[in-house]
């Protein structure tokens, strides 16, 4: 059994995040009430959501992942840059079938769009599973843990606030205690309070009571211990 330190992964955080909200997404547009304003409204509103994610997502990609993957082992890009290329295209097919369904309801488009936002999720399940296997082994093997947290740190330069917040709301939710632990903890005091708070109903008792002693902050009274 080996004793290696884990590598420094640029993908596996993120990842889990994207698979939760397009999971959740995808559940919210499975059982869309096309005769309920309300439901409809707030179904596509994150169906939206998602989308300018995933579209963020795949532009930094493009902007810092590839680029360093490129410039030394040309051609390890080539398939998933292509892959992005299609992405592109069935963002903005999505986006349409979403904006006819808002002006126009009902239940055969709901349908439509349910069974391709379906098929776009299962390709991007695929799609990072190269990602994290046959990337992140060109990445380490050509680059230093230092290195790689340089173009991390890039990545995170490059995020506003709003873009931010989203990112969390869906990432801390998907993460194992431990990597939980780990990013809240790296964030500002500024900035580790207010995330906190927006997290904290994402939790069921037992995650928030072990992020808390992680962190070394009480639990909030009423809460069961882990």
């Amino acid at each position: 059994m080996s004793n290696a330190s884990p590598r420094l992964d640029l993908y596996a955080h993120i990842h889990k995040g994207l698979r939760l909200f397009m999971s959740d997404t995808l559940l919210q547009l499975s059982r869309l009430d096309v005769d309920d304003p309300q439901d409809l409204a707030a179904g596509l509103a994150q169906l939206d959501a998602l989308l300018d994610a995933a579209h963020h997502h795949l532009d930094k990609e493009n902007r810092f992942v590839h680029p360093a993957l490129e410039a030394r082992c040309a051609g390890s890009s080539a398939a998933i840059a292509a892959e992005h290329e299609e992405h592109l295209q069935s963002i903005a097919a999505l986006r349409a079938e979403s904006a006819a369904l808002r002006a126009l309801p009902g239940a055969a488009a709901a349908q439509r769009l349910y069974r391709r936002f379906a098929a776009f999720v299962a390709h991007n399940f695929e799609h990072m599973e190269v990602e994290e296997s046959r990337h992140n082994q060109a990445l380490w093997a050509a680059y230093t843990d230092a290195e790689l947290a340089e173009i991390h740190g890039r990545i995170l330069a490059s995020i506003g606030p709003r873009e931010m917040s989203e990112t969390l709301r869906w990432m801390i939710p998907a993460l194992t205690p431990a990597e939980r632990a780990l990013i809240v903890g790296s964030l500002p005091p500024a900035v580790q309070a207010p995330v906190l708070a927006a997290v904290q109903p994402l939790l069921d008792h037992q995650a928030w009571a072990k992020l808390s002693r992680a962190l070394d902050q009480a639990s909030v009274p009423g809460l069961v211990e882990a």
